[in-house]
């Protein structure tokens, strides 16, 4: 709230901010950069799985022509929400080897930003949304990693993050994957819940509940906060706050590099889903990692099961040959408002967009990590054109 001896200028200046902002960003030149987006689970015209990607693409005035934005609603490949509960495939499977090739040609970047898919009971039925069911589409094809194959021979720029190669996608088709990019998925993907309380938390994944409970006699104990554990084959473990961790939520550490290369922060949160990867650091760098804080009861817990408390959260690979950057989280999918990208300095004011004593916001992770990181990967790319 200003007060009542507040310079009349300075009033000015406060009103007129946001029409100046608008303005310095329309008047910022626009550079063409393509970018096949691939995107399997958008249940909404509102993109919820790549809105973050294209808030920086608009923001830094990146275009798919030399003169039309990005639209989140068309400007991707995989599954297309239309109304009455029907829906359009436009994913690359339906596409020759000769129109990859022609895409891999024309695309300046491709980003995986998902590939977990859409399924029965979230689209047809509208209910019991948290239990599994039958999918409609989803998993990296055998196209999508041609066209990947495709890209990375030609030296184009390759973003993937969290469940491009988890379920549903299939086995041969993730070890080309992880071949291709020198990294393995463990099996195991996590995810923190404010509350593990089944009477308080309703949103709680009635199959992650039901699993556990097939594997430890019908008990779920668990009242506090944690992080569940859940690999390929069904097997769960529940890390729980005071129980088994020192600190509930899953933390991101920068390294020195990510810090000054990417204006990353030196740590920060991350409440929602990830998976455990191994690199191979010869050919990959990481440059920031996730760490679970356990306590002895933790530790040895996470040990039984073969799980690390520390594992990369980005990887990167630049080089001559190729260049690749792997996300170990689900990046893209964070609470933003692409009307804030329209304002040019909008990230000073970014405090305003966000409640960091709430502990499973996701906005400051875009504004402080997500933004920062995705700003100056591409502007490094728009500096590559000729």
């Amino acid at each position: 709230m200003l007060r009542k001896n507040t310079p009349q200028f300075v009033i000015g200046i406060i009103i007129l901010s946001p029409l100046w902002m608008l303005l310095f960003w329309f008047l910022t030149p626009k550079t063409k950069l393509v970018a096949a987006i691939i995107d399997k689970t958008v249940l909404t015209t509102e993109g919820q799985e790549h809105i973050s990607l294209n808030w920086v693409l608009n923001h830094e005035r990146l275009t798919k022509t030399a003169s039309k934005l990005y639209q989140k609603s068309n400007d991707y490949f995989g599954f297309f929400p239309l109304k009455d509960e029907k829906f359009r495939l436009k994913g690359l499977e339906r596409f020759s080897q000769e129109q990859l090739k022609q895409l891999s040609t024309d695309a300046d970047l491709a980003y995986f930003t998902d590939t977990y898919g859409i399924y029965k009971n979230e689209w047809y039925i509208k209910k019991n949304e948290t239990e599994r069911s039958g999918m409609i589409y989803g998993g990296m094809s055998g196209q999508d990693v041609e066209f990947l194959k495709l890209m990375k021979a030609k030296h184009k720029l390759i973003i993937a993050e969290f469940n491009s190669i988890g379920s549903p996608t299939n086995e041969a088709n993730r070890n080309q994957f992880e071949n291709l990019f020198s990294m393995k998925w463990t099996g195991w993907t996590a995810r923190y819940f404010e509350s593990l309380d089944t009477t308080v938390n309703k949103e709680l994944p009635r199959w992650l509940i039901r699993l556990y409970k097939e594997q430890h006699q019908n008990k779920w104990t668990f009242r506090k906060s944690g992080v569940a554990f859940v690999n390929d084959g069904g097997q769960i473990v529940i890390l729980e706050d005071q129980v088994h961790l020192t600190n509930a939520i899953p933390q991101i550490i920068s390294t020195d590099f990510g810090q000054k290369t990417f204006g990353l922060p030196a740590q920060i949160k991350y409440p929602f889903w990830f998976d455990i990867i191994k690199p191979d650091v010869k050919i990959n760098k990481e440059i920031a990692s996730f760490n679970i804080f356990t306590n002895a009861n933790g530790k040895a817990e996470l040990s039984r099961n073969g799980i690390p408390s520390k594992f990369p959260a980005v990887l990167m690979h630049n080089d001559a040959d190729y260049r690749f950057y792997y996300f170990s989280g689900d990046f893209c999918d964070n609470q933003v408002n692409m009307t804030s990208s329209y304002f040019k300095g909008i990230g000073a004011f970014k405090w305003l967009f966000y409640n960091s004593n709430d502990p499973t916001e996701r906005s400051s992770f875009f504004w402080n990590f997500y933004r920062p990181m995705m700003t100056n990967i591409l502007t490094a790319e728009k500096n590559r054109k000729p």
